[in-house]
């Protein structure tokens, strides 16, 4: 069976020391975008995916179908290797090797699976509860025997600091290291203070979520890096200024009854059919219809 091409890929460039700063992304138009950024990789947002396919808040409502689908239709029109949310691995034992399973054949590189009970939160708000350390240990260990390519990095996320604290939280990061995780991902840590120690007590690659308007403060990926962090996300900044460009967008039309004059940017500079043909691949699509005479 053939590997994981992307997954080798960036298994190489954090075995180089090359810092990976993954922009969030989460339906065709922010991967076409991202990908060709040059970026070393991209992360499937769990709150971007749900909100954009569904229209509904990331509060275990997205199943595995929906996810894994929307994994798939990512990887398809990109070439930059993708990490990818995958909640608690939507159920149990069963539930979490189909996951691995599904997302490996989808195209994902990275897989990250969390502590939380089901149905689970979105980080960074309240009420988020975790299962035991050892429950999520099985886990992972099921998650790490079920890929097909070893190339395939299993993250492990632990929400476990906003409920039980920091302390808590590091000792599950040495056991989820101890189960087999490739890369750690503690959520939710509260000061500059936090994220240090938690560089400092972490032996695998980590991850930092730096999310717009959450409990972590944001910092530059050099210091992060100087920390002792491997990998950055920003899961919500594309769908935070998408969103607020379309509402501005939105405003001018209803107010002039027209887009003319309108003072938000579109897609390369105002060139925006052009350039969105080419960006969503129409002149494939042209060069086909040419060939076959259509």
């Amino acid at each position: 069976m053939a590997g994981n091409g992307k997954a080798a890929s960036l298994r190489r460039k954090l075995a180089a020391g090359e810092f990976i700063l993954a922009p969030g992304v989460f339906d065709g138009i922010s991967a076409r975008v991202a990908d060709r950024m040059g970026f070393p990789a991209l992360y499937m947002t769990g709150y971007g995916a749900t909100a954009s396919a569904l229209g509904l808040p990331d509060a275990g409502l997205a199943t595995y179908a929906d996810m894994v689908g929307r994994a798939e239709m990512i990887c398809s029109v990109t070439e930059t290797p993708l990490i990818a949310d995958a909640d608690t691995g939507y159920g149990g034992l069963l539930n979490v090797r189909r996951t691995v399973q599904g997302y490996e054949a989808a195209g994902v590189a990275a897989i990250q699976i969390e502590d939380q009970e089901m149905p689970k939160k979105c980080g960074h708000t309240p009420g988020r509860r975790v299962v035991a350390a050892e429950e999520m240990v099985t886990k992972l260990k099921v998650a790490v025997e079920a890929r097909r390519h070893e190339e395939t990095l299993i993250v492990a996320r632990t929400d476990a600091r906003t409920g039980l604290g920091l302390d808590e939280a590091l000792r599950r990061a040495r056991l989820y290291e101890e189960a087999g995780a490739d890369v750690i991902f503690v959520e939710s840590p509260e000061s500059e203070a936090e994220l240090e120690r938690i560089g400092r007590e972490v032996n695998k690659p980590l991850l930092a979520n730096m999310v717009e308007f959450g409990k972590t403060p944001r910092v530059a990926a050099p210091t992060l890096q100087k920390w002792g962090f491997d990998i950055a996300i920003y899961p919500s900044l594309g769908f935070s200024v998408a969103a607020e460009a379309m509402r501005q967008a939105w405003v001018h039309l209803k107010e002039a009854g027209t887009s003319i004059g309108m003072n938000v940017p579109q897609y390369a500079g105002g060139d925006g059919v052009r350039s969105m043909h080419e960006l969503m691949g129409f002149p494939e699509v042209w060069d086909f219809e040419k060939r076959w005479g259509l």
